[in-house]
């Protein structure tokens, strides 16, 4: 039983796609009204719901003590129930009603906590989450929850499909939290445990709160676009851009000539965080470690793989390594060409690549020996068309209607509401917050956070999920819009990927809802859905140049795109592989060795032997904010991409390929809409139509021919 947080751990003109094969029921009505949208959904046996947010700082935490304090109470009604009259409904089914209760205001609370405009709030919601954290670990040690819950176990009850999955489920959390420990063990266990909660929470914390502002000169940002340095002028000759905000930083890396500018801002952004964040890390180790062993697991990583598909530690990084050693020849041959440019640039016959050049020198070689030009290409996605375009693509192939609603509230001016249907039926299926630009004090990567979960509800109603896309794309300029690159656009259909598992959600029970499976599946089919970015039939249906819609991007173009891509695929997965041996690694170390290891001197070592020498004086495990969350999981990207490389086959297969409806409505049926309430082997192994293959994964990186 776990009621933690689950964070997953994102117009001028727009070109319309082809009509779907099949129409909407003549009945079907898509209004924009969220009254009627909630109408709709009573009179279909569903319900919709926006999360009544918090708008002071005082109420959130308010609204947390209030949740805890009525959960208390249902827990003690659980916990007095007689063996011999503990049913499935009156233990399992109310425990999961419960969870689903608490999420509704942890969530939201979570969410305003990483995007309230005002400071304030946003450390109130970190005191309420706090709070909520530490209470909801001794959840796990309510003996007289157990006692119940262990009695109905023990009566052998007849279930079958979700139900039985559930029980088994819920009795493996006991298990893992050390309920079977002698009582001064367990105790222990639940103090170190909510030791830990405090500790990942403010870490995380320190994470959003860290800022660095930089100043530069024309001449010191030689090779930026025009169109963002007009965002970031703040003087006649002076610049002001942040270190914490990730497309200051991705724009720097990639096409500042002058290698001092590149040099300084990634130090800046490595060092965020990390007078707070080292010495919290060390004791995050050591009470992870020390939790562990108690628990009767070697390491962490075990503890976390046990429950993933990996199953445990040894399997995780035994999957990196062998990609790290099939990729060892590529990656020589591509460092050798960045080297060579490096050498040409700076007239210096021994440079060689550093980490604040890889992006630099992988662009230049893309514009040099493949005739690509990131920069250039931003004319055809404007963020408001291309948002739009993605929305038809979607609709078309899983049979969908976005439409934007007037949201009765918002934390923000920039939120947008948006109502998603089945266009076929025309019932509800969710709702969707997007907040999609930078701002003082906001979550500063991209993520989907959920906020109302599906569910079976005790009337017999079905709640229909609430998510919200956070993201940090290109702010609008005076007179142009937000311009995305290549890149932005496929983080754009990944993370609205995430949003549709969410959405379109058919579990009974809240605990399999959504995307919460396995953390090494979970990235899959949104990193599947990455590959529409790259065909131009795809493209063509709503990437058109802003200045003038007739010009679209020319198949030689991303023809060249997609050689560009795959002759510097090395250096992106040997960079993933690192983050993610320095994750494994730091997560396997034993009580012992987390006393006295150094997380900085053993995550640069790391990273030196896969990937590139770490700058001096940086420490980027500070401000890397997966090991909260994602610990011993950031395997899972590449692990998910093995998956999503054979997954995409089906749609490319496909008659239609990518617009095809029936593969949109299979990966609907068997991926999104069952969520965890199967094991995902059967799920991914009814998707594929066939046993999984590792073939197509190998195949795009390069180590198997085609």
């Amino acid at each position: 039983m776990s009621f933690r947080i689950a964070l997953i751990i994102l117009a001028s003109v727009v070109a319309a796609c082809s009509t779907p094969k099949t129409s909407p029921s003549p009945k079907a009505s898509f209004s924009a009204d969220w009254a009627e949208f909630e109408r709709l959904a009573k009179r279909n046996g569903m319900r919709v719901s926006l999360p009544p947010f918090e708008t002071t700082p005082q109420t959130s935490l308010k609204a947390v003590e209030a949740a805890i304090a009525d959960a208390n109470a249902r827990f003690d009604f659980i916990g007095k129930i007689k063996p011999n009259e503990a049913t499935f409904d009156n233990t399992i089914g109310a425990l999961d009603d419960l969870s689903f209760d608490l999420s509704l205001v942890a969530n939201r609370t979570y969410m305003l906590k990483e995007t309230s405009e005002n400071a304030e709030h946003r450390a109130q919601a970190t005191e309420a989450i706090k709070r909520f954290d530490e209470w909801a670990v001794g959840l796990d040690y309510r003996e007289d929850v157990y006692r119940v819950v262990q009695a109905y176990a023990d009566s052998k009850p007849k279930l079958d499909g979700e139900a039985k999955r559930l029980l088994e489920q819920t009795l493996r959390d006991y298990h893992r939290a050390g309920l079977p420990l002698p009582k001064d063990e367990r105790d222990e266990v639940e103090k170190l445990r909510k030791e830990l909660s405090a500790a990942t929470t403010e870490f995380q914390t320190n994470i959003t709160n860290a800022k660095k502002e930089l100043k530069f000169t024309a001449a010191q940002l030689d090779g930026l676009p025009e169109s963002f340095l007009e965002q970031v002028k703040t003087g006649d000759d002076e610049y002001t851009l942040q270190a914490n905000v990730t497309f200051h930083y991705l724009n720097v890396m990639r096409s500042a000539k002058p290698e001092a500018t590149r040099k300084r801002f990634s130090g800046e952004r490595k060092r965020l965080a990390r007078e707070k964040n080292i010495p919290l890390l060390k004791t995050v180790l050591q009470l992870r470690a020390r939790i562990a062993a108690k628990l009767g697991y070697k390491t962490w990583a075990d503890y976390r793989c046990e429950v993933k598909m990996a199953g445990d530690g040894t399997t995780a990084r035994e999957f990196l390594m062998n990609l790290k050693r099939g990729l060892e020849p590529k990656w020589q041959a591509e460092l050798e060409q960045f080297n060579a440019l490096k050498r040409r640039e700076t007239g210096d016959p021994n440079a060689t690549l550093k980490m604040w050049d890889a992006f630099f020198y992988m662009n230049l070689l893309k514009r040099e020996k493949y005739s690509v030009d990131a920069e250039q290409l931003r004319v055809f996605f404007p963020y408001e068309q291309t948002l739009h375009g993605m929305f038809r693509v979607y609709e078309r192939i899983f049979g969908l209607k976005i439409v934007e609603a007037v949201a009765p509230y918002k934390w923000n001016e920039q939120v947008t509401l948006h109502l998603v249907y089945d266009d076929t039926t025309g019932h509800p299926l969710g709702a969707l917050y997007l907040d999609m630009f930078p701002r003082d004090g906001k979550y500063n990567h991209f993520a989907m956070f959920p906020l109302i979960s599906g569910k079976q509800l005790p009337n017999g109603n079905y709640q229909r999920p609430t998510v919200a896309l956070i993201c940090n794309f290109p702010t609008p300029g005076k007179d142009k819009p937000s311009l995305l690159s290549h890149d932005n656009v496929e983080t754009l259909f990944h993370e609205f990927g995430h949003a549709l598992h969410g959405i379109l959600t058919q579990t009974r029970f809240t605990r399999f809802a959504g995307t919460s499976v396995p953390r090494d599946f979970v990235e899959a089919p949104s990193q599947m859905l990455e590959n529409w970015i790259w065909d131009k039939t795809v493209l063509d249906s709503f990437a058109a140049d802003y200045r003038d819609p007739s010009k679209k991007i020319p198949e030689a173009v991303l023809a060249k795109l997609r050689e560009a891509k795959k002759a510097t695929i090395a250096r992106h997965y040997r960079g993933q592989l690192s983050y993610g041996l320095v994750d494994l690694s730091l997560h396997s170390l034993t009580e012992e060795e987390a006393r006295i290891v150094e997380p900085v001197a053993l995550s640069n070592q790391i990273t030196e032997a896969v990937y590139l020498k770490p700058q001096e004086n940086t420490s980027f495990v500070g401000y890397f904010g997966h090991l909260m969350g994602y610990d011993a999981g950031y395997y899972g990207y590449a692990w998910a991409d093995s998956i999503s490389a054979d997954m995409a086959t089906v749609f490319e297969n496909a008659p239609e390929r990518y617009f095809d409806r029936e593969a949109g409505q299979r990966l609907r049926r068997e991926i999104y809409e069952v969520g965890d309430s199967r094991d995902v082997n059967e799920s991914i192994g009814k998707f594929l139509g066939r046993p999984r293959s590792l073939k197509p994964f190998l195949q795009d990186l390069g180590i198997l021919d085609e």
